[in-house]
């Protein structure tokens, strides 16, 4: 190497390492001696978003009357960061807006901290949104006490009072509807998560019923106001503003005045029960279009004010939804609370028959009691009818010829050892009903009751197994009585088998089959229209304040009952005769619209909470008018008694209104629907003037 390249190089290599030098020379600067300097000017332009949220859509029913939008309100707020800056941080201050708002100072201390600043089991009404925002304290300020705030800032400095929109359910028609409507609520941290921060930390959305199933339609696009904040939240300079665009308005299938009727049949038809001696802790019904699938009406009861989410929960008033005690207000029976369909399920049973080759024109006995093996099956009452026609057993509710026929089919499919392709014709047509799966009703959290098919009693065998196996080390050797034993062994070693008395039960919708009154609902409309199931549907379009439809839900189609239209003959003629001559005639018999249907008792094993031994569940399934069906009516009354006693009663209350009966005559003007159909076109949502008289 020449003297000049040896040069160059360390020309270089000096070059280099000067560069290293003056590199880590800047970097202790930065990072150490003015990294405090740095530090805080990174602290002092920290952006924040301020939410303005915006109006929320609002749900009417098919007039166009609201049953839920935001009214005006009046929020009184807190700003934290002007508290912290007096010498108590604000303590005098919140004393007085509690006892102006007429809260505890500790309560409003809670609602004032971050849910951080708290100990988890102290969160309860924590403030989930951030220091540099206003913390409302209540959304349901007085006038007054929305001017003294204001007109004395010097007595409340950090204070303020504005107006808020407020979701409000006025029940304008005198309905409730609270387990369709459902309410909003703030979001949580939990919905952050699941939902990947779609949503702001101070934003109301939807958490049940319509609100949370077409929140994003509902909800509208908050306003923001992007801030610069210090290192106090105080706010040194805004950077980006959007204004808030309100939400769509979602138009439903329901009718707020048969709704309302409905409701108070439901809870006509519970008190009734009650007074008649049964205990009826509960109920349901509901009003189907059975061309469309549409919901017109849906009552659940007990029920609750939906109101009293927005005015805040007291303990109390959480521990009532969901208590026991109470009757789970909370719980939509309609679509999740699951019964044995009791003799309803006979409409099924009959498909089943025919496709098992039984001539549904026919003669069958009718005992009173039949015997299989060891153990006996008799009908409810103690008569012993003799011969009668199938359609004639529909009417008055004979067990014992279903007890019979779901018996030899269980004999002809292998019995106890079943062939490798049993024909099961109780167990696949029940399936192909809908029955084991939820209806895809356009609300949240629908049971899909329960289908005990093979599949069904081989999962649960497994699931169980270790118990029933466990049973000398469980049970108390007080209760080891030979009956326990031998139905442990039983189970222990082939529980999974479909045994005798599986197959009577199924036959008349007991044992361990269950509904949901909108999957019972659903089968009877599609009786009533000849064979289509519709997926029940609550909501009919999304509209937007202007007018203009966004999206417009048509009916769908769930499939096609197994049934032959003469089959499908044979029920409108036997479901008409339980009206007529059988166990609703007392009812309907001499009403001026023909109805058909079907009364069902089912009985309850296990007891109540005080040890008393449960009722049956009450059931009338039906449709109207006979000749030419629109409407299918559902109703069933928990721990109710007598289907034709109880339901059938409340049901014909039902038909009243939607007809404009009124004893022995009909007034088309009294109907819910005076032109003889629910509206075919979309109603105008007019908000302001929006007024009703209530049934």
């Amino acid at each position: 190497m020449s003297q000049r390249s040896r040069l160059n190089l360390i020309v270089v290599q000096v070059l280099v390492l000067s560069l290293m030098l003056a590199m880590l020379g800047r970097l202790f600067y930065l990072q150490i001696a003015a990294g405090l300097k740095y530090q805080n000017a990174a602290h002092d332009i920290q952006s924040r978003d301020i939410v303005t949220p915006a109006v929320r859509g609002a749900i009417v029913d098919d007039t166009g009357l609201p049953m839920a939008l935001d009214r005006p309100g009046m929020v009184i707020t807190v700003d934290r960061s002007a508290l912290s800056k007096m010498p108590d941080q604000g303590k005098a201050v919140l004393q007085r807006v509690a006892k102006l708002i007429g809260i505890t100072y500790s309560d409003l201390y809670v609602r004032t901290r971050l849910c951080g600043e708290l100990p988890i089991a102290k969160r309860v009404g924590c403030w989930n949104g951030t220091l540099y925002q206003p913390v409302p304290v209540t959304k349901e300020a007085t006038q007054a006490q929305a001017l003294k705030i204001l007109e004395n800032p010097d007595i409340f400095p950090g204070i303020n009072a504005t107006p808020v929109p407020i979701r409000s359910y006025p029940s304008l028609a005198g309905e409730n509807a609270a387990h369709i409507l459902g309410y909003v609520g703030s979001v949580t941290a939990q919905d952050l998560a699941t939902t990947n921060n779609k949503y702001y930390q101070n934003q109301t959305i939807g958490k049940t019923g319509l609100e949370f199933q077409y929140d994003k339609y509902l909800q509208g696009i908050p306003g923001i106001k992007t801030v610069i904040v210090d290192r106090t939240e105080s706010i040194t300079s805004t950077s980006t503003t959007s204004e808030p665009v309100a939400g769509n308005n979602l138009v439903t299938n329901i009718n707020a005045k048969l709704q309302a009727a409905t409701e108070q049949a439901l809870a006509a038809s519970v008190l009734s029960a009650r007074a008649q001696g049964n205990k009826a802790d509960s109920g349901a019904a509901i009003v189907m279009d059975v061309n469309t699938g549409r919901v017109l009406a849906m009552a659940s009861y007990p029920t609750y004010d939906p109101n009293i989410w927005q005015k805040g929960l007291t303990t109390a008033q959480a521990t009532a939804l969901f208590s026991d005690a109470d009757g789970v207000p909370a719980l939509s029976r309609a679509i999740d609370g699951t019964y044995a369909p009791a003799s309803t399920f006979k409409v099924l049973s009959v498909v089943a028959a025919s496709h098992a080759g039984y001539n549904l024109n026919g003669t069958y006995s009718c005992p009173y009691s039949v015997k299989f093996g060891t153990q006996t099956f008799h009908n409810d009452d103690t008569k012993v009818q003799g011969n009668m026609s199938l359609q004639t057993a529909i009417a008055v509710s004979c067990d014992t010829i279903w007890y019979q026929i779901g018996y030899d089919q269980w004999v002809k499919d292998g019995g106890l050892r079943p062939k490798s392709n049993p024909n099961d014709f109780f167990f696949k047509n029940a399936a192909l009903f809908g029955v084991g799966k939820p209806t895809g009703i356009d609300l949240p959290s629908e049971a899909s009751g329960r289908l005990p098919d093979r599949a069904w009693k081989l999962a649960y065998y497994k699931a169980n197994k270790n118990f029933y196996c466990n049973y000398t080390t469980r049970a108390r050797p007080s209760d080891l009585t030979p009956f326990l034993i031998a139905v442990a062994k039983e189970d222990c070693t082939d529980g999974y088998i479909v045994r005798a008395g599986d197959a009577v039960n199924f036959a008349i919708g007991q044992g361990d089959v269950l509904m949901t009154p909108i999957q019972m609902t659903d089968v009877y409309a599609a009786i009533a229209n000849g064979g289509t199931l519709y997926k029940p549907e609550v909501a009919r379009a999304v509209v937007k304040p202007d007018g203009t439809v966004v999206q417009e839900f048509a009916p769908q189609v769930n499939g096609k009952i197994p049934a032959s239209s003469s089959t499908l003959d044979f029920l409108h003629g036997a479901l008409r005769a339980v009206a007529t001559s059988g166990t609703a005639a007392p009812i309907f018999a001499n009403y001026p619209i023909p109805v058909s249907g079907k009364t069902g008792t089912g009985q309850v094993q296990g007891r109540n909470a005080n040890g008393t031994a449960k009722d049956p569940t009450s059931w009338f399934a039906s449709y109207a008018p006979s000749n030419k069906p629109e409407y299918a009516v559902v109703m069933m009354v928990s721990q109710g008694g007598y289907g034709a006693s109880t339901s059938a009663v409340g049901v014909k209350d039902i038909y009243d209104a939607l007809f404009g009966v009124t004893g022995n005559t009909v007034d088309p003007k009294k109907a819910v629907f005076p032109s003889g159909a629910p509206p075919s076109d979309l109603p105008t949502i007019d908000l302001k003037n929006a007024k009703v008289t209530t049934p």
